[in-house]
């Protein structure tokens, strides 16, 4: 069984300490905090151009150019509606593989029908600073929206192979038997997988199962907020919020079943348990588990060479406990080690690692957008 824990993770929450500009001396690397921009709200997926700028995306429903030399532009033109309610409003952002011949730019987000929502996928183009040409790429069934303003999911993950992964939380629904994410008729409580354009590939695993979403690929998956391809081993990892304990690191794979709400390692938020199983035949367990919960959000593998130590690392962003963890896998995709980074600096959404070598963070509360550079 290759799950652990790591409960180390109580901490003060007082006043946040200013780390910009500090040396940081960390166990394989020195590095210091660099403001790019600040004053955004609720800032939550960040992508990089080609020509340097950055793309972020603020959860009441704005994206954002934020220039080379840390520019914050005006939101984009054209960005449709979101319902910004609760954990709900603009999320992803990702560009297509091929940005540079056809110019997509993918946006996740919560939508709405009268006073009810889920999670939408579009692509469209930037010319100026409008967001035109766009196209639906996922768009949930009309039965399936609730008044519910939490467990949106969610991230988006290109493969390299023309397939787009997604993310969409349970919706909120009660973790007993009936929560969707155990129901393969509804499309909540998983990770997708769909062509670059929408299209659902025929080998997914349900697709051919009468009644079935057919864009599954995997499903008993909570809140997943961190989903990432392994650029070297092509591995597909995902980090999902459990209840009061539980966030889990997991390896999604084809078909399979994750086990919420039928297994877990947390609680209810009332403080009463509602399973006695943190295992169970054919459910998959996470490779290490949070417990207390960490609100585990954006996650990203580290290569380049600004920090040559950190190579092969995952970063894993944490909102409740406002830390970064750097956490090294070995080759059986084992986690061998952890290290917190950066505790009670803010809550922290998502950490991105680009070809520049920096390691991006986007900051929640304050909201900001940050890069470590290395120091020393």
């Amino acid at each position: 069984m290759r799950v652990s824990s790591l409960a180390i993770f109580a901490g003060s929450m007082g006043i946040l300490p200013d780390v910009s500009a500090q040396e940081i001396a960390s166990e394989k690397a020195k590095f210091k905090v660099e403001v790019i921009a600040e004053g955004l709200e609720n800032p939550w997926g960040l992508a990089k151009l080609p020509d340097g700028s950055l793309l972020v995306t603020e959860r009441p429903g704005r994206v954002r150019l934020i220039t080379p030399d840390g520019k914050l532009q005006p939101p984009l033109d054209g960005i449709p509606e979101v319902r910004a309610k609760g954990q709900g409003g603009m999320l992803d952002v990702a560009l297509h593989p091929d940005y540079q011949k056809n110019g997509w730019v993918y946006l996740s987000y919560s939508t709405a029908i009268d006073d009810t929502g889920h999670t939408k996928i579009i692509r469209g183009r930037i010319k100026g600073n409008v967001f035109v040409d766009q196209e639906v790429i996922f768009d949930p069934p009309s039965s399936e929206y609730t008044a519910a303003n939490h467990h949106f999911g969610s991230r988006i993950v290109f493969d390299g192979n023309g397939y787009l992964f997604f993310s969409i939380g349970d919706r909120g629904t009660p973790p007993d038997p009936k929560n969707n994410a155990q129901k393969l008729d509804v499309v909540a409580g998983k990770i997708h997988r769909i062509h670059d354009d929408g299209r659902i590939p025929k080998d997914n695993p349900f697709y051919s199962k009468g009644g079935s979403a057919r864009t599954i690929w995997s499903y008993g998956n909570r809140n997943a907020q961190g989903l990432k391809i392994h650029p070297k081993t092509g591995v597909l990892w995902e980090t999902e919020h459990g209840p009061r304990g539980g966030d889990e690191l997991n390896i999604i794979e084809k078909g399979k079943n994750y086990g919420w709400p039928l297994v877990s390692y947390g609680i209810n938020y009332n403080g009463k348990a509602f399973t006695d199983k943190t295992e169970a035949p054919g459910m998959e367990a996470p490779v290490i588990h949070w417990t207390p919960s960490i609100g585990v959000a954006g996650i990203d593998f580290y290569f380049g060479d600004k920090f040559p130590d950190w190579n092969g690392n995952l970063f894993v962003t944490g909102l409740a406990h406002k830390k970064v963890i750097r956490v090294e896998i070995n080759d059986q995709n084992q986690v061998t080690h952890q290290e917190i980074l950066l505790e009670n600096s803010g809550r922290l959404r998502d950490v991105r690692s680009f070809d520049d070598g920096f390691l991006y963070l986007v900051y929640d509360d304050p909201g900001k957008v940050v890069k470590l550079v290395p120091a020393g």
